[in-house]
């Protein structure tokens, strides 16, 4: 069970095939197991080194609640603590939800260390998706998740709540994401599920700046766990390209 060191805080990631490394990072709320549930690890394996990290505050990392070990610089810097774990100077890196905006982090901050890029379900410079009312905070988003999956949501007890708070507040940080993904030396993709209401947005973004785009059926989260095969179809494709 391999971990990585970050400014001493643990990072957990499973390993699965062999070939060129591609890091799976997953949405707030779920974990690096999630991947592998969506049947996208298994697709992936028989040609890549494929690892799924565990982000910090969620599944088998630590789960401080210091909110300044949540910025994004900081969550990028995880990722390469587990590409240097690994022993992998370079590596094709896959971000959903909330791994879409570390992925935004890993392209300022060291992009010498990506292969490629590709978001899922994460809109690079709008961010996290406004509610009815307005800009959605912690509170509002825990409720609904309660409400719609709350087999995503349990575990979330009192004790850990402080980090993931901090992990979800961190989330409004979005300075710089358009630059970093244009002014790139490596295939960036976005990708999002049909059915989600702001795939739109996310395509016209694409297009807007000459970004490649995946569009496949389902929305934000059934993109994943509905439509796996789909989704670990384009992004094999992606990387056989790349």
């Amino acid at each position: 069970m391999p971990f990585a060191l970050n400014r001493g805080q643990r990072i957990h990631y499973s390993v699965e095939g062999s070939g060129p490394p591609v890091i799976l990072q997953h949405g707030i709320l779920l974990d690096a197991e999630s991947w592998k549930q969506a049947g996208i690890v298994d697709r992936l394996a028989d040609g890549y080194r494929v690892a799924c990290v565990d982000s910090l505050g969620h599944g088998l990392s630590d789960k401080p609640s210091d909110p300044a070990l949540y910025r994004q610089a900081q969550r990028a810097a995880d990722i390469v603590a587990v590409m240097d774990d690994m022993g992998e100077p370079h590596a094709h890196f896959v971000g959903h939800s909330m791994g879409g905006w570390i992925a935004v982090g890993l392209a300022k901050y060291h992009p010498e260390r990506l292969s490629s890029l590709m978001l899922g379900g994460w809109h690079p410079s709008r961010g996290l998706p406004p509610g009815p009312k307005g800009p959605i905070d912690f509170d509002a988003f825990m409720n609904f998740a309660k409400r719609t999956a709350p087999q995503l949501a349990q575990w979330v007890t009192p004790d850990i709540e402080p980090s993931v708070r901090a992990c979800f507040d961190a989330l409004s940080e979005l300075d710089g994401a358009r630059e970093a993904l244009l002014n790139t030396d490596f295939p960036v993709m976005i990708w999002d599920g049909r059915d989600d209401p702001h795939h739109d947005a996310k395509k016209a973004f694409a297009d807007e700046n000459g970004l490649r785009f995946l569009s496949t059926s389902g929305d934000h989260l059934g993109m994943l766990f509905r439509h796996g095969a789909e989704c670990a179809n384009g992004i094999r494709e992606f990387l056989n390209r790349t």
